[in-house]
């Protein structure tokens, strides 16, 4: 992405919820991985060009939309042992920083709320591309991932395998697959 390129993306830009992916994987039984996503979730950013520091950018998730393909393990997930549901419906994340580290790749940092615990996390992302969609839409996409510990949000649950091992890994990989459209110009406030 050259400096031309990144003026053009300067502006305010809505998740495309149809056209992103919001997942996650981690270690089952420690041999396979188990892979999910949350379908139902909202968010925007703000992108300046000239200065990317005053960039932003807030992602909101439903936690009972989470999806692994099993919903025995989904209702599971929902419950009091992992996301607690009831009590915390959602999960959030925003911004405090985006740096760039090339030419095409940026540091978000934000502050991301699981189970009522906020922590920092970084996620690095590659700027994927933009183009004009048949409807008339600016359309940009990124993809990017993080790992954390899931044990940092209080979720702790797991079970002792016989074999000596546990049930379900502490390392979640978060990963993000985002389409954006650009909004009308707007004044950043």
């Amino acid at each position: 992405m050259n400096a031309a390129n990144l003026k053009e993306l300067s502006g305010t830009y809505a998740l495309d919820p149809t056209h992103t992916r919001v997942g996650f994987v981690t270690r089952h039984a420690m041999v396979t991985k188990v892979r999910g996503s949350f379908n139902e979730f909202t968010g925007s950013a703000y992108f300046d060009s000239e200065n990317p520091a005053n960039s932003s950018g807030e992602v909101t998730i439903q936690v009972a939309s989470i999806d692994t393909r099993n919903a025995d393990r989904d209702n599971h997930l929902r419950g009091l042992d992992f996301l607690s549901l009831d009590e915390y419906p959602e999960i959030t994340f925003r911004t405090t920083a985006i740096s760039p580290t090339g030419a095409d790749t940026f540091d978000v940092t934000g502050d991301l709320t699981i189970k009522g615990v906020t922590r920092p996390v970084t996620v690095p992302f590659t700027f994927e591309g933009q183009a004009n969609d048949p409807f008339g839409n600016v359309r940009v996409g990124f993809e990017g991932s993080t790992t954390i510990n899931r044990k940092d949000w209080g979720i702790v649950y797991n079970a002792t395998l016989e074999t000596g091992g546990v049930l379900i890994s502490d390392k979640v990989v978060l990963e993000f697959e985002v389409s954006a459209i650009k909004q009308d110009d707007q004044a950043q406030s």
